[in-house]
């Protein structure tokens, strides 16, 4: 295992990657570092296309070393699938959807969790506990049942229906708060303050490795586009793992010589019914203030107070990238104009990011002929209210 370290991006310092840890002393989320010269000298670009069309293709870059404790459903390597219709019509030529709606539990979570299980699985873990917004929850629950461990999931009573579904048939241990992502965060603290260690936390960036797995987005556009990096990348925000992870991967495959100098421009999406990240950026701020009474359609975005606003805010600026908040009826109204063009339901989420796109076109600050991203985090079917039944009786 390539492996070296942990590391703080506040603080700077450096946590031993074999000890079970959470977030760093000055309350900063910690960075998975690797010995990435003894990588590009192990290992070519080449080889990936011999190897299995998952996310451990990449696993000289990946946390676990031994592979008796790799917890997998055959998670990655979702398509790239490009929207000419739709593209046509917004002006972006060269547009593009990577669809992580294919993965084993329907989201991207998948990919943290599998990384994420799997490492916890190697050190010892044998219970996490974790707030989510549904999705993330669903995953960790999938996962942890698959590797033997137990879990507890907390989550708001308005998360989707069908992620409570999923957790219960996992056989987690499922908790539902009469509040936001904030509100199951704080009750999973006491738990885990009252465990006595046994129950490890997992939530969003307090531990390391959920973000190991969810980098392998940005490994996987770039092979699939023939190691070349797109122009733009647009990622819906809310906690931010995603998008801070997909900013790691260029910058490891930069530093692999796997590709050039100039990486793609970022940009996180929101909502305009909370969007902290979105007001700290267009203020010049390193931290995002919490947003208060936060709602939008696109539950998965529903973030008022990320752990990893710096990371997220730093991402954008060394990128040249941006951030934007859209309105929920423009996100339900793309959704449905995608869906009827391209043939693809797409999760609010991901749909957001079609109505950033399409407003970054129109304020030019994405030109015609360039080659854009957008990621759809999950699948559109676990969002059945979304589009309004109205057919004709047939008699």
């Amino acid at each position: 295992m390539y492996l070296t370290h942990l590391e703080c991006p506040r603080c700077g310092r450096e946590h031993d990657a074999d000890a079970l840890t959470n977030l760093c002393d000055c309350g900063s989320p910690l960075l998975v570092r690797y010995d990435l010269a003894a990588v590009a000298a192990a290992v070519t670009p080449e080889r990936f296309g011999l190897r299995p069309a998952d996310l451990w293709r990449y696993r000289e870059v990946l946390p676990v070393a031994d592979e008796r404790h790799v917890t997998t459903l055959g998670e990655g390597w979702t398509p790239l699938l490009r929207a000419p219709a739709y593209g046509h019509e917004i002006g972006i030529s060269d547009l593009i959807v990577k669809d992580e709606g294919l993965t084993p539990t329907g989201s991207f979570k998948a990919r943290g969790a599998a990384v994420g299980v799997s490492r916890a699985r190697e050190l010892g873990v044998r219970r996490i506990a974790m707030p989510t917004n549904g999705n993330a929850g669903a995953a960790w629950a999938t996962y942890a049942t698959r590797a033997g461990l137990d879990s507890t999931i907390v989550m708001p009573l308005d998360a989707p229906a069908i992620c409570r579904r999923e957790c219960v048939a996992a056989g987690a241990d499922l908790r539902l708060v009469d509040g936001l992502i904030g509100d199951a965060g704080r009750w999973v603290a006491e738990l885990v303050a009252g465990s006595g260690g046994a129950i490890f936390d997992a939530g969003t960036l307090r531990e390391p490795y959920r973000l190991e797995g969810k980098k392998t987005m940005g490994y996987e556009i770039v092979e699939q586009l023939g190691w070349q990096v797109p122009d733009v990348i647009i990622y819906p925000t809310g906690g931010g793992v995603g998008l801070i992870g997909i900013h790691k991967a260029l910058h490891e495959l930069r530093e692999l010589g796997w590709v050039g100098d100039k990486l793609p421009r970022l940009v996180a999406v929101q909502s305009t019914g909370c969007a902290p990240i979105v007001r700290a950026f267009a203020a010049g701020e390193d931290r995002a203030r919490p947003w208060a009474d936060a709602h939008t359609v696109a539950f998965g975005i529903t973030v008022p107070a990320p752990l990893g606003d710096e990371l997220i805010l730093a991402a954008l600026r060394e990128s040249s990238g941006t951030a934007l908040a859209v309105d929920d009826a423009e996100i339900l109204a793309d959704l449905r104009d995608f869906a009827a063009r391209e043939g693809l339901l797409l999760c609010p989420e991901g749909a957001a990011c079609l109505t950033a796109a399409r407003q970054l076109r129109a304020g030019g600050w994405i030109r015609a002929d360039e080659r854009v991203v957008v990621l759809n985090t999950g699948s559109g079917l676990k969002y059945p209210e979304t589009v309004d039944v109205s057919g004709v009786p047939v008699r």
